[in-house]
């Protein structure tokens, strides 16, 4: 069977399809520009937030691209089905190798064969945690291609014969890994030049140099009897640099203490 499913099945590299009217229209394909390409039993819902704010600008610019992948169009049969119950039974259902092997193949097309190039990503519970380091990984990478899983998992036979890197955003179950996509892409995108406006906005915040982001405030100065720290007030930078840093130790021992010990041993 080929890779590419009959025209009457859809379309497969589609246009972001859940944006704000003006993501809908001619964009620069600007060289160079990374991609995200997201193998999805529900590709409409892209660029779903992604459409918006900064990212949204980025995508309409052309510094980025979206790319959404209907699996279902690699469905087998006439019901194009792409899952199948559980080999040893059990509750739920499987998404089907041969059906996820097709789409994969398809996604990978044109990409670079190496990985740290265009990482290949399985959105699963199981998975590594996703983190700041690993976001910057992906953001100097040329794209990368996510498998937003649906029902019990992925056949572990994928798995293995693509060589699949599995991350998971935390300690919990979701109906899909769409919404983890999306997570993904973006903490990625606000990393590449020209997303932000402000290089210094990405050195300045929680995760970098292994502590939690210190405490903000602005105008105005009281607020219902709450005042703003002095020191940021005083105009003496260094005093200011030296409160933040103290800030920002504590709150990371007080709410991730697994984060200040990695700081202190990471080993």
């Amino acid at each position: 069977m080929s890779d590419i499913p009959a025209k009457s099945h859809g379309r497969l590299a589609v246009r972001p399809s859940a944006a704000p009217r003006e993501l809908m229209g001619d964009r620069p394909e600007l060289a160079g520009a990374w991609e995200a390409r997201v193998i999805s039993l529900v590709p409409e819902v892209f660029p779903g937030v992604l459409g918006a704010s900064l990212t949204g600008k980025a995508l309409h610019q052309g510094l980025w691209r979206l790319t959404p992948i209907d699996l279902r169009a690699f469905g087998s049969g006439k019901h194009r089905n792409v899952d199948d119950t559980p080999a040893g039974g059990g509750a739920g259902m499987v998404l089907r190798a041969d059906v996820m092997g097709r789409a994969i193949r398809f996604a990978m097309r044109g990409a670079p064969e190496d990985r740290a190039r265009w990482p290949l990503v399985y959105l699963s519970p199981r998975g590594t945690p996703f983190d700041q380091a690993t976001a910057e990984l992906f953001s100097k990478a040329d794209g990368v291609t996510l498998i937003a899983g649906r029902f019990e998992g992925l056949d572990e036979r994928v798995i293995a014969r693509f060589g699949v890197e599995e991350i998971s955003l935390g300690d919990f179950v979701m109906t899909g890994g769409d919404v983890a996509a999306m997570a993904v892409i973006d903490a990625v995108v606000r990393l590449r030049p020209g997303v932000l406006g402000n290089a210094a906005s990405t050195t300045e915040e929680s995760f970098t140099g292994g502590l939690l982001e210190h405490p903000h405030y602005t105008r105005p100065a009281e607020w219902e009897g709450l005042t703003i720290p002095e020191v940021l007030t005083s105009g003496d930078h260094r005093a200011v640099e030296r409160w933040r840093r103290a800030e920002a130790e504590r709150v990371t021992r007080e709410r991730r203490p697994d984060l200040w010990a990695r700081r202190h041993d990471p080993q």
